[in-house]
């Protein structure tokens, strides 16, 4: 039978992970548009910045994440004023490490999206006189419906599986900021290999999952367009 801190673990993961991949679907998704349509002198700096979590390793992003978060620094003051306690070690904080870290497996698959759309199309719906946002809601998000969601099931799988920053700003604390990538190497310094394979199973069976069904979402699209 399942233990009670064995469940709340894996609870929080998927919470980290929905509300992670909810926040990146609000601003991805407009940055990447930006990206993908806009030309300015500082695109590529602002492209790398974007992409700089796919490279950086999580333990040199989670330090300055502990950096800017902390006390000592005036977001980190900010952020606690805001929401009335230190942000450090908190749910709030590792929510906000992994809205970072997983931002570029929001914006590229979407971009690339966007970039792929033929320009024909967005110049037709102009000429019939409708606006921007019109053109957007019901011309171009529903031709990039796969990408979107390749998106979404990304940063859902990369949260799912995050450890460095997750470790470096929120720590081990059950129920608040322990989830199962953090459980597993606990039991495996614990020598309970069981309960880590439980765990590394579980997550392993939910990724297959994830990834089977956009799979089959995205040929189904493929053959309705």
């Amino acid at each position: 039978m399942l233990s009670e801190d064995f469940i709340q673990t894996l609870l929080l993961t998927f919470k980290l992970s929905f509300f992670t991949t909810l926040i990146l679907a609000v601003i991805g998704i407009p940055i990447a548009y930006f990206l993908a349509y806009k030309e300015f002198p500082l695109k590529p700096m602002v492209e790398a910045v974007v992409s700089l979590p796919i490279v950086l390793p999580p333990t040199v992003l989670g330090y300055y994440l502990l950096i800017l978060l902390s006390q000592d620094n005036p977001v980190g003051r900010f952020l606690g004023a805001v929401f009335g306690e230190p942000i450090l070690f908190t749910f709030k904080a590792i929510l906000i490490g992994s809205v970072i870290y997983s931002l570029p497996f929001m914006v590229q698959p979407v971009q690339a999206g966007f970039e792929s759309l033929p320009k024909s199309l967005i110049e037709a719906s102009y000429t019939l006189g409708k606006s921007r946002l019109t053109t957007f809601l019901k011309v171009i998000l529903p031709n990039v419906k796969p990408s979107i969601l390749t998106g979404i099931v990304l940063s859902f799988a990369h949260t799912v599986g995050e450890f460095g920053v997750v470790l470096m700003i929120g720590g081990s604390i059950p129920g608040e900021t322990k989830v199962a990538s953090i459980s597993i190497y606990e039991e495996v310094e614990a020598l309970n290999y069981e309960n880590a394979n439980l765990y590394a199973l579980i997550l392993l069976g939910v990724s297959m999952v994830i990834l089977a069904t956009v799979y089959w979402l995205n040929k189904r699209f493929s053959r309705l367009g």
